[in-house]
């Protein structure tokens, strides 16, 4: 089993990663701007949802191949806001608009001031003066099509650098739950209330005192065998530890083992609640609970990863 505080094994946790994260990425052509924005968080498995301006729809499939190709967990939200470049600035007036404007004042008369409107009042008019701008962008050309979808490239690797780093930090924290689980999994394999010679000796005293002296060694060796077999936490133990030793080998390989680590916690959760059942010795007891509580957390956890 590779040592993850080796340079080996240190190199090879950096691959876990998070099912969170988040990118914006601006770009632009000499007749657009655009902004992608990536947003990822859990998800059981891979839900790619898609937001274009109308008329882009066309860029949904290549947008979802790009993501696939780096992404295979987790709920992510693709959004693009694209606008059209202004046409150096232009201004237009709405001569039409200015003379309804005039006509409407005429028609009023005497109910209204009929001296002559500062061409400032008609300008502030709201649709009187336009600007050359659309906020609906027009149809793509080639090149900035592919300007545009190598900007998502750019997002999408971003997106995926920070859900890395994010993982980085969520290894810790497992490899660190792990190695707490070890330990009182180590403690309880040391408790002298868990060696078959002592949990026989005590279980022979409560048949004794159950069912009383009269009884044939025989009989009272095998009752006893039976409730040792019954309260024996051995192999509850033996499988804690290796379930240990199964958790360090996915974090040390990396890739997405999500779905692996969430099954080995409920695999953990088993073997406590096994052990803490079928304690008679309250120290083994407050183990149990220990490893419970550390468990959850490593559950917890082990939801962000993908």
């Amino acid at each position: 089993m590779q040592d993850k505080t080796s340079p080996a094994g240190t190199a090879a946790i950096l691959t876990v990663a998070s099912m969170t994260g988040f990118a914006r990425m601006a770009g632009s052509s000499p007749s657009m701007s655009w902004t992608w924005e990536a947003r990822s968080v859990n998800h059981r498995g891979l839900d790619v949802r898609v937001r274009l301006p109308p008329r882009l729809d066309t860029l949904e499939p290549r947008i979802r191949e790009l993501l696939a190709k780096r992404v295979t967990r987790g709920s992510v939200t693709i959004a693009l806001d694209l606008k059209r470049q202004a046409a150096g600035g232009t201004l237009a007036v709405n001569r039409e608009m200015i003379e309804r404007i005039l006509e409407l004042k005429r028609e009023l008369g005497a109910r209204v001031d009929q001296s002559p409107p500062r061409i400032e009042s008609l300008l502030a008019i709201r649709g009187v003066l336009e600007s050359g701008d659309s906020e609906e962008p027009a149809a793509l050309d080639a090149e900035t099509e592919a300007a545009l979808l190598a900007s998502l490239g750019q997002a999408v690797e971003a997106l995926v650098a920070m859900r890395a780093i994010e993982g980085r930090r969520l290894a810790g924290l497992l490899a660190a739950q792990v190695d707490a689980i070890e330990g009182l999994t180590r403690e309880a394999l040391a408790l002298a209330s868990l060696q078959p010679a002592v949990i026989a000796e005590r279980l022979q005293r409560q048949v004794a005192q159950l069912i009383g002296e009269g009884l044939p060694p025989e009989r009272l060796a095998q009752e006893a065998a039976l409730l040792a077999t019954r309260s024996d936490a051995t192999e509850e133990l033996d499988r804690l530890s290796s379930h240990v030793a199964a958790a360090r080998e996915l974090l040390a390989a990396g890739g997405s083992i999500g779905r692996k680590l969430d099954f080995l916690s409920q695999e953990f959760n088993r073997e406590a609640n096994t052990l803490t059942a079928k304690s008679g010795d309250i120290a083994v007891t407050r183990i149990g609970l220990a490893l419970k509580g550390v468990i959850d957390q490593f559950r917890e956890q082990v939801q962000n990863v993908e």
